[in-house]
């Protein structure tokens, strides 16, 4: 065993001690603590689960928050703050996942960078010529980024399923506006009574207009967590029909069907993107099977009996 090898080796032994001692300590701190990921978790938990699926996702996120959670101590105790602007907005679109902030977000970032490095230490030690100076150089990198990473894909399951669900609500949302509810009731009454992310997400505004938060803060929260162009159109035609008493019944059957519009425009294009994927899978796979079956015959049938 070399030098360097060896080096590698207490490196990250000494690691995995200083992570195993972090784990044990009860973390400090506003945002992901444990309470905040006990409270996540039963918000995420859907209603009656009780089931064994419900259990084992919910089982997942209390591993994953722990994790999360001594990573960002660990940031916080190495000065992690410093952070791109729209962290928060992105935070926010995707949910605020776990509890997190964007400050537990900034802190886990850069203890991931510090992990990522000690973990390459053992990788480019073993690895040859210069490529253990490449790993030990974007070790750290890829530490830094797997967080914004995770964020992207929470953030876009989500925008999918509003998008998926938005011309519905919006359809319950007209039918509300011209029973004679007021705008206000009204979301709060869809939220309550539809299932999903965006209902969900209109129950909370309506809940902060309850509290007292003015309306246009509240739809620019929700806007925030529900960045998508119908959810703009609709804050907006809310906030004219407020202004200047324009109908809004108008608005929210014209933004429906622009939404049903884009979801379907989004299909055929993924259907479009997926002929070439079926043809290239039958060129590289059923054809070579095909010729490598008329072989077989053409050579059994050449050998003598």
């Amino acid at each position: 065993m070399t030098r360097a090898t060896l080096c590698a080796l207490l490196a990250g032994v000494v690691a995995a001690a200083a992570l195993a001692d972090l784990a044990t300590r009860r973390p400090r701190g506003t945002g992901m603590g444990a309470d905040g990921a006990r409270a996540s978790r039963r918000r995420q938990q859907p209603p009656g689960g009780d089931g064994s699926a419900a259990t084992a996702v919910a089982r997942d996120d209390g591993r994953l928050a722990r994790l999360l959670a001594v990573l960002a101590t660990l940031g916080r105790r190495l000065g992690a703050a410093a952070g791109p602007g729209d962290l928060a907005d992105r935070v926010a679109a995707a949910g605020a996942p776990l509890g997190l902030s964007a400050a537990d977000l900034r802190a886990v970032k850069g203890a991931a960078a510090l992990v990522g490095g000690l973990a390459g230490v053992p990788l480019a030690a073993t690895a040859p010529g210069r490529l253990g100076l490449v790993v030990l150089l974007a070790a750290p990198g890829a530490g830094f980024l797997a967080p914004d990473a995770w964020l992207r894909r929470r953030a876009r399951v989500r925008a999918g399923a509003m998008a998926a669900e938005l011309p519905d609500v919006l359809d319950l949302l007209r039918v509300a506006v011209e029973a004679g509810l007021p705008v206000g009731r009204a979301i709060g009454e869809v939220g309550r009574r539809h299932r999903g992310v965006l209902a969900a997400e209109l129950r909370a505004a309506a809940a902060a207009v309850e509290l007292g938060t003015p309306r246009a803060a509240a739809l620019t929260a929700l806007q925030r967590r529900a960045p998508l162009p119908a959810v703009g159109a609709l804050t907006a035609a809310v906030e004219r029909a407020e202004r200047y008493g324009a109908p809004l019944s108008p608005a929210l059957t014209a933004i429906a069907a622009q939404a049903r519009a884009d979801a379907a425009r989004e299909l055929a294009e993924r259907a479009a993107r997926a002929a070439p994927k079926i043809q290239l899978a039958v060129a590289l796979l059923l054809v070579p099977a095909v010729l490598l079956l008329v072989a077989a015959g053409a050579v059994a049938a050449l050998l003598p009996h």
